[in-house]
C-alpha cells in the first residue's frame, strides 16, 4: 500500500506537468500569440527608426521605456518557447532558436559605457531580423538561400574569372586613354563593376570609342555575360534549391499524413480486436 501511495503523487505530478506542457504548446503555437509576436517585432522596428530622428525628450523617454518593455516581452517569449519544447536539450540545436536567444540576451546588456551602448543598439537593430524566424515563409526563403550559397559560390568564381580576363584586356587597351579607370587590373575590375551595375557606363564606353571605335563590342559582350547570363544563373540556382525544398516539405508532409493514418488504422484495428475478443469471452461465458 505504501508503494502505491508513493506512486500516486508522482503520477499526479506527471499528469500535471504534461497538462502544463500541453497548455504552453497550445499558447506558443496559437495564431493569436504568433500575431502578437510579429506586432511587437514591427513595433520594435518602428521605435528603433524613430530614435534616429530629433524627437522631444518626452517621446525619447517613452521610446526608452517601450524598448525595455519589448526586451522583457521577447525574454518571456523565449522562456515560453523553451518551456513548451518537448525536448529541451535539443532546443538550442535549432539555429533559429539559438539566434533568437542570442539577440534577446544581448538586448539585456546594460548600456553603461560607449562601447556597450553601440553593441546594445546594434543588437536592438538585429531584433528586426527576428521577424524572419517567426514567419515560416521567410524562414524557408532564408534556408533556401543558405543552401544555395555553395552553388552560387561556383557561379561567383566563374564571374571573377570573367571579370579578371576583361579587366586585363581593358587595362592593356584603354590604360593610355584613362589612367584612373584602366591603370591596372584592380582598378579596371572596379571600372567593370561600375559597367556591370549600369552606373554611367556609357560615359566610359564613349571615352574609349573615340580612340577604338569597335570597343563597344567589349562592353556589350561583358554586359551580356554579367548582367544576363550570370544573373540568371544565380536566380536559377536559388529557384532550384527552393523547388527542392518545397518538394521535400511536401514529401515530408505526405509521409507524416500516411504515418498518422496508419497509426489511426492500427488503433481502430486494435479496438476491433478488443471488441471481438470481448464478445467471444461473453459468448463463451454464456455457453
Amino acid at each position: 500500500m505504501s508503494t502505491s501511495n508513493e506512486r500516486d503523487p508522482q503520477a499526479l505530478s506527471g499528469r500535471q506537468a504534461s497538462r502544463a506542457a500541453g497548455t504552453l504548446q497550445r499558447i506558443e503555437s496559437s495564431r493569436l500569440f504568433q500575431t502578437a509576436v510579429i506586432f511587437i517585432i514591427v513595433l520594435s522596428a518602428i521605435s528603433i527608426g524613430a530614435k534616429t530622428y530629433d524627437i522631444p525628450p518626452f517621446f525619447e523617454r517613452l521610446l526608452s521605456g517601450l524598448d525595455m518593455a519589448v526586451t522583457y516581452f521577447f525574454l518571456a517569449e523565449i522562456l515560453l518557447r523553451f518551456s513548451a519544447c518537448q525536448d529541451r536539450k535539443r532546443f538550442f540545436l535549432d539555429g533559429w532558436n539559438l539566434f533568437d536567444t542570442l539577440i534577446v540576451v544581448g538586448s539585456l546588456v546594460p548600456l553603461q559605457n560607449a562601447e556597450a551602448v553601440l553593441i546594445g543598439r546594434l543588437l536592438r537593430v538585429f531584433r528586426v531580423l527576428r521577424l524572419v524566424s517567426v514567419v515560416p515563409e521567410l524562414r524557408s526563403l532564408i534556408n533556401a538561400l543558405l543552401k544555395a550559397i555553395p552553388r552560387m559560390g561556383y557561379i561567383a568564381l566563374l564571374m571573377f574569372i570573367i571579370f579578371y580576363i576583361y579587366a586585363a584586356i581593358g587595362s592593356l587597351f584603354f590604360s593610355a586613354i584613362d589612367e584612373e579607370l584602366w591603370g591596372d587590373v584592380s582598378v579596371a575590375m572596379l571600372t567593370l563593376f561600375r559597367v556591370a551595375t549600369f552606373e554611367d557606363w556609357t560615359d566610359v564606353m564613349y571615352a574609349t570609342m573615340d580612340v577604338h571605335p569597335l570597343s563597344w563590342i567589349y562592353y556589350l559582350s561583358f554586359i551580356f555575360l554579367t548582367a544576363f547570363v550570370f544573373l540568371n544563373m544565380m536566380v536559377g540556382a536559388i529557384l532550384e534549391v527552393m523547388s527542392e525544398e518545397s518538394n521535400l516539405e511536401t514529401a515530408t508532409q505526405a509521409h507524416n499524413e500516411r504515418h498518422e493514418m496508419a497509426s489511426r488504422l492500427a488503433q481502430m484495428q486494435q479496438q476491433l480486436d478488443d471488441m471481438h475478443s470481448l464478445l467471444k469471452s461473453r459468448d463463451s461465458g454464456r455457453g
